[in-house]
């Protein structure tokens, strides 16, 4: 039989056009998913592991990723990265290259938590600020709502969510009336998972340390009605 027609990705030959058209083998595959976001930071991430790990000068072709034995562990990592939306996507994935933690766990929750954790404790008032900001409004686009209501309206299992991912900072819950007041309405469940980042021997010693960057958050919240 005439087998004109190959697949450049696996060589398997057909002796119609439409065949090999409709044809779809492991690579041909990979090679489509290369625009799909969750493809694409797996593809970054791989790269970043080289560089990071292994001492690669320059970058991973697109074509070596496809042909790796770990392209679907990190088509995978790169699913959980576009889920979560991790605090500084770059940073994160820096941060999990070199963790010395296995391929196969770089998919678990308590690696991020650990990850922003670290991070909302040391970075900069302006940073967290304007970030919690940001999610609030995110928030307020979705429910049709002003964005100043969040503590006053959001759900509080959402509000839970956000704080133990980072995406609204202790700076702002502890320096203004309505997120005290809301923090005051999470049950004992909610108040275990927020715990370790709102840890408030932590912040008390931060915010006596950082006497000016509490009075400027405090006129945040002021002028925003918060």
């Amino acid at each position: 039989m005439d087998r004109k027609f190959v697949c450049q990705y696996c060589n398997t030959g057909y002796s119609r056009e439409k065949t090999l058209a409709v044809h779809m083998c492991e690579q041909k595959r990979r090679a489509l998913q290369k625009d799909e976001k969750h493809v694409k930071l797996g593809y970054y991430a791989f790269t970043r592991f080289y560089q990071l790990c292994q001492n690669l000068k320059g970058t991973k072709t697109y074509e070596e990723f496809c042909k790796s034995s770990y392209y679907n562990a990190f088509v995978k990592f790169g699913s959980f990265v576009s889920n979560v939306r991790p605090l500084y996507p770059e940073k994160y994935v820096d941060y999990v290259v070199t963790s010395g933690v296995k391929l196969d766990h770089w998919c678990r929750d308590e690696l991020y938590e650990k990850y922003a954790l670290e991070l909302i404790k040391k970075e900069g008032v302006e940073t967290a600020v304007e970030r919690s900001i940001k999610t609030m409004m995110d928030w307020a686009d979705e429910q049709q709502a002003p964005w100043e209501d969040y503590f006053r309206y959001a759900s509080l299992n959402r509000v839970t969510q956000h704080l133990r991912d980072g995406k609204i900072s202790p700076w702002l819950v502890l320096n203004c009336k309505s997120g005290k007041e809301m923090m005051s309405k999470f049950n004992d469940e909610q108040l275990q998972i927020v715990y370790h980042v709102m840890d408030p021997q932590h912040w008390a010693l931060r915010f006596k340390r950082s006497v000016a960057d509490v009075e400027l958050v405090k006129e945040i919240a002021q002028k925003a009605n918060l």
